[in-house]
């Protein structure tokens, strides 16, 4: 690790502090560059803005989750029991996440309405190891097969989407949400393994 890299990292690890402790809104970079104990001009180098670094903040922890991601998809298990632990762990995750350092929703919500590309980058990669648990169920014999996986990951993704944005979570607990996740698993779980006959044409863009 360079003295480029090394400087980065102290800046969002700074910027992660106060974040948690005060809030986004309330965070400033003149305040980030104070706790890093360096000029304003000089965070500047290294991040344009504040929602810079909130963005590599947030791409720092989901390249932590898409290598649990990764390393779930092509682990022990059968097909069924992955899905239900790729979408548990995900809930799970953030749940626990968010009752740790709750101001780290509004990150998410700044960079929902400022860098909507980010979290369709995000939803694209997590396809990705969806695919690949789809593709060994149709393989071990668990799913019906399909036209295309790459279109039924991504409406997986719409059916559980509740589950992915706390803003959706109604003050619900942990325990409930689980409960929700179990039934909505269900109801995917048993069209999977039936041939589906998919309108992906309709209206796509």
């Amino acid at each position: 690790m360079n003295d480029k890299t090394d400087t980065r990292q102290q800046i969002l690890d700074a910027a992660m502090e106060r974040i948690k402790h005060y809030g986004y809104g309330k965070t400033t970079m003149a305040e980030i560059a104070r706790d890093c104990c360096m000029s304003a001009g000089n965070i500047y180098r290294f991040f344009a803005s504040k929602i810079d670094i909130a963005e590599a903040m947030a791409r720092k922890l989901n390249m932590e989750i898409n290598a649990a991601n990764a390393a779930l998809a092509r682990g022990k298990g059968n097909a069924l029991e992955k899905m239900r632990n790729f979408h548990h762990s995900a809930l799970k995750t953030t749940f626990e996440k968010l009752d740790k350092d709750a101001k780290i929703l509004e990150v998410a919500e700044v960079l929902a309405n400022e860098r909507p590309t980010f979290a369709n980058e995000e939803l694209a990669q997590e396809r990705v190891y969806l695919v690949q648990i789809l593709e060994q169920g149709i393989s071990e014999g668990i799913f019906a097969p399909m036209k295309n996986p790459h279109f039924i990951a991504e409406m997986m993704q719409s059916a559980t989407m509740k589950f992915r944005y706390p803003q959706l979570w109604s003050r619900l607990t942990l325990p409930q949400l689980e409960r929700e996740l179990d039934g909505v698993m269900d109801i995917i779980l048993a069209g999977l393994t039936v041939p589906i006959q998919i309108h992906e044409s309709v209206n796509a863009e």
